[in-house]
């Protein structure tokens, strides 16, 4: 009966596909990691050597936007412009910083007012951004990334 019940045992253990080992492909494992993976966040935003460092996330987005926003009224004061008309409008910049912190204009969305009445306003808004202090690009998994975000400037001339 023991000899029976052995038996039995070792033919239950060997036909059971629990010792049976799977390959894992790298390449299965990268696919699973790309699926979960947000492309629409980064670990660190892109930041100017002004701001601190050591800062939570929020804080240093907040001093990124907050000093390209300083610079561009800073420039755009500079601008002697003449409207026929009062202009108030929250013109919506679309920047891309590349992985090696330079920073461009890609877009700019304005009512078409303001456009009729500064001719120009595309080019002094790419103007105004030059001479922006250096920029350390965005991080996303240790790696220094490109960035596309939307920033909203406030204008109004009177």
């Amino acid at each position: 009966m023991k000899v029976l019940f052995l038996l039995a045992c070792l033919f239950c253990l060997s036909s059971c596909n629990y010792f049976d080992k799977k390959k894992v492909y790298s390449e299965d494992l990268l696919e699973e990691e790309l699926r979960t993976f947000n492309w629409n966040e980064v670990d660190e935003y892109p930041l100017f050597k002004s701001c601190d460092q050591k800062a939570v996330k929020q804080v240093k987005k907040q001093c990124f936007e907050t000093t390209l926003r300083n610079h561009l009224s800073n420039r755009f004061s500079n601008y002697n412009i003449v409207v026929s008309e009062d202009v108030s409008d929250t013109i919506v910049l679309k920047l891309l910083i590349d992985k090696y912190g330079s920073l461009s204009i890609t877009d700019i969305k304005c009512k078409p007012t303001t456009r009729d009445q500064i001719n120009a306003i595309d080019s002094l808004l790419v103007e105004s951004v030059k001479g922006l202090p250096e920029i350390y690009p965005a991080i996303k998994r240790s790696q220094e990334v490109s960035t596309l975000f939307h920033l909203p400037v406030y204008l109004e001339i009177r």
